[in-house]
Parts: C-alpha cells; structure tokens; sequence
C-alpha cells in the first residue's frame, strides 16, 4: 500500500503546467546557456504549485516582475552594417547618375550646393538655413519646433542710410488745409507718419470709411460657404419676413423730423445747394456764406466733417461728381468755377473754361455717367463740356433764353425748357435737336426734371403748375400731354426733384413759404401729411435732394438750415 501512493503522486504531478514565471525565466535562460539560479533550501515553483483541491497561486506584482532584457551588441552590430550597406548603394546609385552629366553641369552643381557628395544630409541642412535654438524649458512640441526652424534667417540690410531714421517734421501752421487737421495747438508740426495717418482719417471719415477700391484683402467664399452664412444669419434673425409689397403707398408718407443736417454749423445765409453724396453716408450743404460743408449722416448729430471756405464767392450752386471724388461749386457773379479734389484734398479755380465765352457761369448740370458738364449760358446756348478736362465740346442754341435743364437717365439726351414755354430735346452725341413741344398751360418754364428710371419728365411753370409727361411721348410727339397736371402750387414752381427709386417726386417753389409737396409715383397724388401746416418750419424751400436710397429727403431754406427728414419705408440710407 505505501508503494502505490507515491506512483500516483507522481504521475499527478507530472501532468502539472509550469507557470508563467517560471517559464519566462527557463526561455532566458536556455538563450544565455545558463542555468536558473535558485536559492538553497527552497523547493521549485512547480512542486508547490496548485493541485487537486488547492486553490491557483496568484502571480507576482508588477513590481516584484523583472524588466526584459536589453538587445544584445551582435543586433546592434547588424543594424550599424545594415545602415553601411544602404550608404554604399546611395553612393554607387548617385555615381551613376552622375556618369551622364556634362562637366559643366557638375562645377556648377558644386558652386551653388558645394562639395556634400558623401554627406547629403549636410546639403538639407545648409539649404534650411541655421535653426534657432530656443529654450530648453520652451512648451512647444517637437513638430512646432521642426517648423520654426525651417524658416530661413532674416538678413540684415547691407546699408542703411542715417537721413531716413532723421524723421522731417512737416509745418500744420503755414497751410490753410493742413490747419483744418489740427486737434490742438501742440500739432503745429507734425511727421510725415503721423500726417498720413491724419490724412488718411481725414479721407475714412469724409468717405464714410474704406471705399471698396481701397480695401487690400477681398473677401474670397465659395458659393456654398456664401449659401451657408445666409442661412445662418436667416436662422439668428426673428421677425417678419413676409411683406405684402415692397411698393410705396399713396395717401400718407411715414416719416420722422430729424436733426438738421447742417447744425453743428449754424448759419443765417441762404441755402443753395443740398445734396448727398452718391457712395458714402455724406451731404453736403452750400450757401450764400462762402462755405461748401460736408456733413457725415446719422440722424441724430450729423457731425461736421469738413468745411471749405471760398473767400468772395457767394455759392449759387453746388454739387458732386458722379463718382462723388469731386465737388465743383460756381458763384453768382462770376465765371470761375471751384473744383474741389476730395481724395486729395486740393481746391482747384478753373478761372476760364476752354472755348467758353461767357462772362458769368452760374447754373450746370453733370450727367449721371459723369462724362459730361452742361453749362446755361446767355441767348438760350446750351455747352456741353467734358468733365475730365473741363474742355467745351460743343454748343447747342434754343430760342429765347435757357430757363432749366437736365440730362436723360442714360446720358445721351438733354432736356431744356426755355423762357417761352417750350421744351427742347437734344441728342448729346451729335447734338442736334431730336423735338421741340410746348410745355402744356405754360406761359414759361422754370424748371425741369427726368426720372432714374427713364419714364417721367416733369415741367415747372411760373403759374405753379408741374406736369408729368412720359418721356417715350416727348421723344415722338410733337404735342403730347402730360400723364397729369399737379396743380397744388400757386406761385412759380423753381424746384423739381425725384427719387432713385421714381416713386416720388418733389415740387417746391421759392416765392412762398410751406410751398413744397411729394407727389406720389405713379398714381400721381399728393402725400397728405406732409408738409405740416401748423409747425411751419420750413419756410422758402431753395434745394431739395434724396439719399442714393431713399432712406433721407433733406431740403434747404433761406434761413440757413438743411432739414434733413427720414422716410420709414426705405430701409437703406
């Protein structure tokens, strides 16, 4: 009996598994050719290993765990050969390339890389210039680091002049111009940095900031990237969408009694010239007191932005350019005629016109395309100029003398009313006359004006009476009639004004107080709130003029105020 127990338990223990451990340990050492090392006394792992009916022995920590062992010299030795290896078939493969070069392509190759044939890891570094070593204790990672240092230096300028570092101070005192500029009496001479910066607010803010044609980065978006910022400015938005039409309605004008446009410039002189400006978020108002103001819209102060002063020059009318870089004023008694250059700054007195004769230029008209300048002259001639060059072009006569005239929404055609009642129609380009009417009702004309959009004429008479024709009938017709006759005037009709948009027009006359309308476009009817009676504010009405979009309807009296109204249904200014 005691013969067989240890049979079997030796033939248990030998189907035992061996440890993990135990294992690892037996590889390294087979590898070595050493034998596992055990300490005296101690019995093998195996033998006390888990059997039948004992629970399975737990593995050391982590800690307790041996690190693997290091790569021995023999796989270092191999990849230190295998690297040789690699240099030599680069070498051998950049030598045979370099069979077929001419000699002359090869001493240039060694001026411009020089001599790297055994190291080509020299010639990147040499073309990637010096790195500059930063600090050790820098956050950045290693990539961002990488490209830092693949900028190449910045070099130094081989000579400097010491006249550019003197910086020249520029005299405010001495020019009139440059006066204006001035904030404070410590200004009186400044650098020619700091005069550009001046100058270059100066122009932002007579422009209403940076035009289109100035600004150096363009917004570049594709079409889905435009779709998708609509939608999204759509969705942050809350409110009404929908409208019923975008048409002005007759009866009642809304619209508010803003701050005169001219306020922070008070004057009692005459207002002659109202009239904003065509690209920027400026009017511009001129009278009787020597002075042409430009005036930055807002509605509530209008701050001033500029004022030029033309010493003995009443102004009888003032008035953009069609681009808006130009203002160009002429007086009551005299033939010299102010341009003033906005961008630079500059006032120019053109003291004779080329091939103009006469002795007094007072009333102009410049085309909406700005190629051309008319100018009334005497015994009915009309001049056309053009207005680069304020050369004449030609002259055109009517009979009896010139009381008003305008061009055509297109700039090819001039209207004129003339002291008879009658109305001339010329063609600018061979300027001949295309018709000739008479005016219905009127004894003589005072006034003339075409719509934006090259339907409407209408005709002022002395009687107070303004008829609205269309423009196709006065070009074929030799008595059309007028789509309707406002008569809500009594006294000479001296202003006749429409809108961008040719929804309203505006009728004032000089003679009487209050004596101003908006007719409505094209139902042709009076606007019933306007003026109102029982203020009576705005007196003499000598000027009126829109905004490029309706947004503000400004006029000018003969007490020197420009009151300035803004019309609700245009949004825009």
């Amino acid at each position: 009996m005691r013969s067989e127990v240890p049979r079997e338990r030796l033939r248990f223990s030998s189907n035992l598994t061996m440890p993990p451990e135990r294992r690892r340990r037996m590889k390294l050492d087979r590898r070595t050719g050493a034998k596992p090392k055990r300490k005296p006394g101690t019995r093998p792992d195996w033998k006390a290993g888990a059997g039948p009916g004992r629970p399975p022995q737990k593995p050391a920590p982590s800690s307790q765990r041996k690190p693997p062992a290091r790569p021995s010299a023999a796989a270092a030795a191999i990849a230190v050969a295998a690297a040789e290896e690699e240099r030599r078939l680069r070498q051998r493969n950049r030598l045979t390339l370099e069979e077929d070069k001419p000699a002359v392509e090869r001493c240039l190759e060694e001026l411009v890389f020089g001599d790297v044939e055994n190291d080509e890891d020299a010639l990147l570094r040499r073309l990637r210039g010096p790195r500059v070593q930063g600090h050790e204790d820098s956050g950045d990672s290693e990539v961002e680091n990488e490209a830092k240092g693949n900028f190449p230096p910045q070099k130094k300028p081989v000579w400097v002049d010491e006249d550019d570092e003197d910086e020249e101070m520029v005299d405010m005192m001495n020019n009139r111009f440059r006066k204006d500029m001035m904030k404070n009496a410590s200004e009186s001479k400044l650098s020619k940095d700091s005069l550009k910066k001046r100058l270059k607010e100066e122009f932002q803010h007579a422009m209403g900031g940076v035009p289109a044609w100035a600004e150096t980065t363009k917004r570049t978006a594709s079409s889905d990237d435009e779709s998708e910022e609509d939608e999204d400015d759509l969705l942050q938005r809350t409110g009404n969408f929908i409208s019923t039409s975008t048409s002005l309605p007759r009866g009642i004008l809304k619209m508010k009694n803003c701050q005169p446009a001219n306020a922070e410039r008070p004057t009692v002189a005459r207002i002659s010239s109202v009239q904003f400006h065509p690209g920027a978020q400026i009017v511009m108002v001129a009278g009787l007191d020597n002075a042409v103001s430009l005036f930055q819209v807002d509605g509530k102060t209008n701050p001033k932005i500029q004022s030029i002063y033309l010493e003995r020059f009443p102004i009888f009318k003032a008035c953009f350019s069609a681009n808006g870089e130009e203002v160009l004023a002429t007086s009551t008694h005299s033939k010299v005629l102010y341009v003033y250059d906005m961008l630079a700054g500059k006032l120019i007195p053109v003291h004779q016109l080329r091939g103009l004769k006469e002795k007094i230029v007072r009333s102009f008209e410049v085309s909406s395309d700005g190629s051309f300048l008319l100018i009334n002259g005497i015994a009915g001639y009309l001049h056309l100029l053009a207005m680069k060059t304020k050369e004449l072009i030609g002259s055109m006569k009517i009979n009896g003398r010139v009381a008003a005239s305008t061009f055509s929404s297109d700039s090819k055609k001039v209207y004129a009313s003339s002291g008879d009642g009658e109305v001339y129609v010329w063609d600018v380009n061979s300027r001949k006359c295309l018709n000739r009417f008479v005016d219905e009702g009127s004894l003589y004309g005072l006034s003339i004006a075409t719509s934006r959009n090259g339907q409407y004429v209408a005709c002022g008479s002395n009687c107070g009476v303004v008829n609205i024709y269309n423009q196709d009938s006065c070009l074929q017709e030799t008595n059309p009639k007028p789509i309707k006759a406002i008569m809500n005037l009594v006294t000479g009709v001296t202003s006749l004004t429409f809108n961008p948009t040719s929804e309203i027009l505006a009728i004032a006359s000089e003679k009487m107080k209050e004596a101003v309308r908006l007719v409505h476009l094209p139902s042709c009817t009076v606007f019933s709130n306007f003026p109102v009676v029982k203020k009576k504010n705005i007196s003499h009405v000598h000027t009126m003029d829109f905004s490029p979009r309706s947004g503000y309807f400004a006029l000018g009296n003969e007490k020197g105020k420009a009151l300035m109204y803004r019309l609700h249904h245009y949004s825009d200014f």
